[in-house]
């Protein structure tokens, strides 16, 4: 039995019109002899009467302290409703269907409420309504504790859902159905001239996803990854065949790299909103060890970080501002913030080890007057803080620097 799990976003069932191009993408897959698992998120976006967001102001805009069980247990419908309305839309189309809730497919979780992590997945429901044929429609963004609690999976939960149920039903693949074509080399609102990712691996779409880009969960990339299971991000609304995700070897040693990038590179993304902290202090390790800790308390997560004999620079997002004075008053630090900056990445696994890569970065961004504040590296990664008023610009300026428009 070949099995396909497909996911659909909140975008792709929101009205009958897409409802019926998602039906028809189902027809497919079934046509082609697979097994269908269809996981689904609430439909629509915020505003829109069953989008998580609405479901989530109904309580929260009267009763802010509400618990997260009580929480996930309402956030949970709108998936609900998504299985239930998509499942009969297919049964009048003339398929056998069954619509499990997150609980009922088997997905078991912690009970961190709100952001909880899949424990594991008993599939044997899954599969034997599979045995007979059916196409098996899956609420995402949910499951329940050993306690049968409902909890949510946090951001990006439906992906989650889709790729861990991928790897447990042994799926040929995971496919992601959005309202854009696929990856793309940048964000087409930024950079005009961004193409389309043909294929890319595991590693570069979770920098991307980790570095801004809005493209898919990096928990669901890590899934897969460890899993396995190739992923395809689609368009439901288009024929367009996307981009696939997955990892192979060259040779049995290196790692395989977009093919659709012409030089180096295959990506480029930014993150907007980033303060850059610096602290003045001597070198204390077991100062520095409490100070670290006490931003891990109070979930904190710094990124770039630079540790000097005299100071410690490092980054944060914006939002976080107000809890990281509160924390450095304790320790009685002198300190700057330098607001509004962006984070702009460069994302490719073939620059490992390759010269002058950095030196392009720099000298095209010197050209035009940006001020690189800070850098990181990894990998398959390199990362420039500049004033967010040159962000974009930036972007722009890098994916021609490395020919990604071409």
């Amino acid at each position: 039995m070949d099995i396909i799990v497909q996911k659909f976003g909140g975008t792709s069932v929101s009205t009958r019109e897409r409802r019926k191009m998602v039906i028809d993408k189902i027809t497919e897959g079934k046509k082609a002899g697979y097994s269908l698992v269809i996981v689904v998120s609430a439909m629509g976006r915020k505003g829109e009467p069953y989008a998580t967001d609405t479901l989530r102001n109904l309580v929260l805009e009267n009763a802010p302290s509400c618990s997260l069980k009580h929480l996930d247990l309402l956030m949970s419908c709108g998936e609900i409703i998504s299985s239930v309305v998509l499942a009969s839309s297919l049964e009048e189309a003339g398929f056998d269907v069954v619509a499990l809730t997150g609980y009922q497919a088997g997905l078991l979780t912690d009970d961190s409420f709100s952001n909880a992590d899949i424990l594991s997945i008993d599939a044997s429901k899954i599969l034997k309504h599979l045995e007979e044929d059916k196409i098996v429609v899956i609420s995402g963004f949910q499951g329940a504790t050993k306690d049968n609690e409902i909890t949510t999976l946090g951001r990006g939960g439906s992906d989650t859902t889709a790729v861990a149920l991928g790897v447990a039903l042994n799926a040929k693949c995971v496919e992601i159905y959005t309202d854009v074509d696929g990856i793309m080399t940048a964000d087409p609102n930024v950079v005009p001239k961004a193409k389309i990712i043909h294929e890319m691996n595991y590693d570069e779409v979770f920098q991307m996803a980790d570095k801004g880009a809005k493209v898919i969960h990096p928990r669901a990339v890590e899934i897969a990854q460890n899993g396995n299971i190739p992923l395809k991000i689609k368009n439901t609304m288009s024929t367009h065949p996307g981009t696939t995700v997955y990892y192979c070897r060259k040779n049995g040693t290196l790692p395989y790299s977009s093919k659709s990038s012409k030089g180096l590179l295959t990506a480029i993304t930014h993150k907007d909103d980033i303060s850059q902290i610096s602290i003045y202090t001597e070198a204390n390790p077991e100062k520095d060890s409490q100070l670290l800790s006490a931003l891990a308390c109070g979930n904190i997560s710094i990124d770039m970080i630079n540790f000097f004999v005299d100071k410690k620079i490092f980054t944060i997002d914006g939002s976080q501002n107000l809890n990281l004075k509160n924390i450095l008053r304790d320790f009685d630090v002198k300190y700057t913030i330098l607001n509004n900056c962006s984070k702009v990445t460069i994302v490719g696994c073939r620059i490992t080890g390759i010269p002058g890569v950095m030196a392009t970065v720099v000298s095209a961004l010197a050209k035009e007057g940006i001020k690189i504040l800070q850098s990181s590296d990894s990998h398959s990664t390199i990362s420039c803080l500049v004033p967010q008023e040159a962000g974009k610009k930036a972007v722009n300026i890098l994916h021609e620097a490395f020919h990604l428009d071409q």
